[in-house]
């Protein structure tokens, strides 16, 4: 993932350098890459090669990686480590930043425009940018984080909390799943469906596990400030139904993921292993 994303992202010498620099630095700087792994092994369950859906997974990160770099703005959430490195702006400048995240999210739909490896047909084409839209737009990622910053400090139900998670971070983690089974046009909608029961399920699990960790993590291990949402005053599960329960809801929803898999038989392996590493990861 690291050589293909390395690869589809401007010269660091190339005019803007700068630019082009910081946008080298916050893509490549490490990170868990999930979203490309779903992307992986979502196309492996439905019977593709890494090749035909590696530029969908690099478009997702570009999107993911461009919404770290806006998030972490001092207008927005005001970090200043990411990955365990200073965040993009306290390494460049604000300008810089913003500007880096304006160059990735266009740079992402190209990919899926012009990347020669992604399936030939025009409607699938379109299919994955149509995806990818909504699942970055006002009724997914950024509408997410428009609501977060609209409810800081405010007390909301936990259905709205899971609204908030559903679009601020599942919508990315659900269309890794659905954008690798739409390279797959001849996929029956009851798999379809299985899939996107399990994206929406591990989206969840994985917001809460974070959740989780900005409780119990260490900045040393997290690569960033433990303890933001308490400082933010941000409503999250462990805040609004304790640690514990917050656990189980965890448990409950990597068996629903596990369920939804069952008709893919062993080809789905891989995305069982992702749902159980959400369930034990410290980072």
């Amino acid at each position: 993932m690291e050589q293909a994303l390395a690869a589809r992202l401007p010269a660091a010498d190339a005019v803007p350098a700068r630019l082009h620099e910081a946008m080298r630095y916050s893509v490549l700087g490490g990170g868990k890459r999930i979203r490309p792994a779903l992307v992986f092994a979502t196309g492996r369950a439905v019977g593709l090669h890494e090749e035909q859906v590696e530029a969908a997974a690099c478009a997702i990160e570009m999107i993911h990686v461009y919404s770290l770099v806006h998030d972490d703005l001092p207008a927005m959430d005001d970090d200043d480590l990411r990955r365990g490195r200073p965040t993009c702006h306290k390494a460049f400048d604000e300008a810089t930043a913003i500007l880096v995240g304006d160059a990735l999210q266009p740079l992402a739909f190209e990919l899926l425009a012009n990347d020669a490896r992604l399936p030939a047909d025009p409607a699938v084409r379109l299919k994955l940018v149509q995806l990818l839209a909504m699942a970055s737009g006002t009724f997914g990622m950024v509408g997410g984080q428009a609501i977060d910053l609209s409810v800081e400090g405010r007390r909301i139900s936990i259905e709205e909390v899971e609204d908030l998670h559903a679009r601020k971070t599942g919508a990315l983690i659900r269309v890794s799943v659905m954008m690798a089974a739409a390279c797959q046009p001849q996929l029956p909608a009851e798999l379809t469906a299985r899939l996107l029961k399990y994206s929406q399920a591990i989206g969840l699990a994985f917001q809460i596990q974070d959740d989780l960790l900005d409780v119990l993590g260490d900045t040393a291990t997290l690569g960033k400030a433990a303890g933001a949402d308490s400082m933010h005053n941000k409503p999250t599960h462990p805040a609004m139904i304790g640690i514990e329960a917050s656990q189980e809801r965890v448990k409950l929803l990597h068996a629903e993921a596990l369920a939804a898999l069952e008709p893919f038989g062993d080809k789905a392996d891989a995305l069982r292993l992702l749902a159980e590493w959400l369930l034990k990861r410290n980072h």
